[in-house]
């Protein structure tokens, strides 16, 4: 019975890493952040990182992080103040394409389309709906979304 305490605390330990590592991606987003880093300042190695990370909140790091980019991106889009290619980099990427690539991935359109679009979608809502309403979603989760319930 003790190890089975010791494994139980162990994991709990391990998920206060965890959670910590996405305080840190979630206040710090815009900084240049690596899974190796990351990792350091919880003294884990990447890997290990890595794979307890997906365990626990279904995605990678790196994919958990570009979401929250993109989140912050997709307000600053509607704000309007600042070019594509600003926020690009006030989101903490440091590759156009690769934003606007991942951007179209999680959103369905391009940067530019999204600045377009006509926002009455979120008129009138408070800003915690609206960002829950407007969250990107990654593409296998719109498959679950879209698919039919029985």
């Amino acid at each position: 019975m003790p190890e089975r305490a010791t494994t139980e605390q162990q994991r709990l330990r391990d998920l206060a890493r965890l959670r910590s590592v996405r305080d840190r991606m979630d206040r710090e987003f815009a900084q240049p952040l690596d899974v190796e880093a990351l990792a350091r300042g919880v003294n884990l190695s990447a890997g290990h990182l890595s794979r307890e990370f997906k365990r626990a909140y279904g995605e990678s790091p790196y994919s958990y992080l570009m979401t929250r980019r993109i989140e912050r991106a997709m307000a600053l889009l509607r704000r309007g103040d600042l070019s594509v290619t600003e926020i690009c980099f006030a989101v903490g990427c440091s590759s156009l394409g690769t934003f606007s690539t991942r951007f179209s991935e999680l959103v369905g359109m391009s940067p530019s389309a999204f600045r377009e679009l006509d926002d009455q979608t979120v008129a009138g809502m408070p800003s915690c709906v609206a960002k829950q309403v407007t969250r990107p979603v990654r593409n296998r989760e719109a498959a679950r979304l879209a698919a039919p319930v029985a």
